[in-house]
């Protein structure tokens, strides 16, 4: 009867492979020979547990030793990946490389507050903005790409950014670079410098805070604006902007008297209102500052119905929005007077005010990203207040509310295809109706049709009107969920957890 065999711990590594017993021999063991293999000897072997090193100073090594750590040539990571980019490296390292990138931007992303400390300038010192390629870029970007910042109309005439913006440029680098950048991230055969821009309009944007943290000129504000903007555009991580923009105007001008605000100023803040709504965002990584609702709706010198410019909507109708968790309900939405305006806009308000009754109805938003400051005045309307003494209102169901705010939203891509229409911006704001309508799961997984309409819609390549990856980015997170179809899904852990702050206008 044969003897069981007992692996060997200490022979050579033939042995130990081979679980037979080893005589160690040197410099081989005889029983090696015997069999006529050749012996690997007994030297210390270090190998990783899984994979090789990813982080730290043994990355990319072998083993665990000094010996085999790989030689790093000089310059920073990002830098060195977009060299070895432009010679062209396989598809899988550019990816690897892009993964980097963005990992650095959400690790920034993470500080809340603006302090004077992280406004060192990060831009290359080599960073010249104003040479002929981008005096062309810039050209372009004020004959195209500026249209994607509002939702009104081309050239529109109270759009004071769009009329001070080549003065504001002249004077600031870091707003004229932000600039730059914008149309780059919307221009094909550049896109993939997109982050070289990025990076040096970043620390131009902090190299102005740095120098304006006494006095706040209107071009700190416009850039500030604009760096968000250009961050929602890809997903990217945007609302530490919005915060720090807020923590130094609220040391000067937010404390005085609103009618001391120039126009100018007052749009300014108006925009940054807008995009702090918590409604028209997803994932949010810094809680809501209720601009709108304490800065905004006491405006005097501009009139409720009067258009906002960035959202393309009625004042009055961004007074309910801003009050949704503080006392808006369905009715307020439902008696929503509507506001004069031409065919396509009505399409959109009305898109809006359907949306709005749906997220009251449907409202989840966690208690972190809730503005917790009480609401000054209560939503008006001319039908709310009478609507508190009647009976409840007989409210459309949910399905009826997706189908109507559809059929909006089509009717406005159908119109914006008409030459005769190409000077309304409207399809710029059609992403949170959409996206609302969009997230009743159940409704949209048994009508097909709904699905490809949505499709089409915020993937529309209507003329005169830029396609961004921002919309691929809000259509990939509904597929996601249709495909998920669960209806308790939490919509903001979701984003979060794929890293994305999704802006929807």
């Amino acid at each position: 009867m044969s003897t069981a065999q007992h692996r060997s711990r200490e022979g050579c590594w033939t042995c130990r492979a081979k679980r037979q017993k080893c005589d160690k021999a040197q410099p081989a063991c005889h029983n090696c020979e015997t069999r006529g293999v050749s012996c690997e000897g007994y030297a210390l072997r270090l190998r990783w547990g899984t994979g090789i090193a990813s982080r730290g100073r043994f990355t990319g090594a072998e083993k665990p030793v000094e010996q085999s750590i790989p030689p790093r040539p000089k310059g920073r990571r990002r830098d060195l990946s977009r060299e070895r980019r432009r010679r062209g490296l396989p598809r899988g390292n550019e990816k690897e490389d892009e993964d980097k990138e963005e990992g650095y931007l959400n690790q920034m992303s993470r500080t809340p507050r603006w302090s004077p400390a992280d406004t060192s300038p990060s831009a290359p010192s080599t960073w010249t903005p104003r040479t002929a390629e981008n005096e062309m870029l810039f050209e372009e970007f004020l004959s195209n790409g500026i249209n994607i910042l509002h939702a009104t109309t081309i050239q529109e005439s109270n759009n004071l950014l769009w009329n001070r913006l080549p003065m504001l440029c002249e004077q600031s680098d870091a707003l004229y670079t932000i600039c730059l950048a914008i149309q780059v991230s919307l221009t094909d055969q550049l896109k993939v410098r997109f982050f070289e821009y990025f990076d040096a309009a970043l620390g131009k944007f902090r190299s102005a805070l740095a120098q304006h943290v006494s006095i706040v000129c209107g071009t700190v504000s416009d850039t500030s604006t604009l760096t968000s903007k250009k961050q929602i555009l890809h997903g990217l991580p945007w609302t530490m902007h919005l915060q720090g923009m807020y923590n130094i105007l609220q040391t000067h001008e937010l404390q005085g008297h609103v009618e001391h605000r120039t126009p100018f100023r007052s749009h300014l803040l108006e925009v940054m209102g807008v995009m702090d709504l918590p409604t028209f965002s997803v994932g949010r990584q810094n809680p809501c500052l209720g601009l709108w609702r304490r800065y905004c709706r006491e405006t005097k010198h501009m009139t409720r119905n009067d258009v906002e410019l960035v959202s393309g909507l009625p004042r009055s109708l961004i007074d309910l929005f801003s009050c949704i968790g503080h006392g808006a309900t369905e009715e307020d939405f439902w008696d929503w007077p509507g506001a004069p305006g031409a065919l396509l806009q009505c399409h959109l308000w009305e898109a809006y005010r359907l949306a709005g009754i749906l997220t009251v109805r449907h409202r989840n938003l966690p208690p972190t990203l809730v503005c917790h400051t009480p609401c000054s005045q209560p939503p008006i309307t001319s039908g709310c207040m009478a609507s508190q003494t009647l009976r409840a209102r007989c409210l459309p169901s949910t399905e009826v509310l997706v189908s109507r705010i559809l059929s909006c939203v089509d009717a406005i891509r159908r119109a914006s295809s008409d030459p005769e229409e190409s000077s309304y911006l409207v399809m710029n704001s059609i992403i949170h109706p959409t996206f609302v309508a969009g997230l009743q799961i159940a409704i949209i997984n048994a009508r097909p049709d709904f699905k490809e309409l949505i499709s089409q819609c915020i993937l529309s390549d209507v003329p005169g009107l830029i396609n961004t990856t921002q919309g691929e980015l809000v259509l990939d997170f509904l597929r996601g969920m249709w495909d998920c179809a669960d209806e308790k899904v939490d919509v903001e852990e979701l984003a979060r957890l794929r890293g994305f702050e999704l802006v929807l206008l």
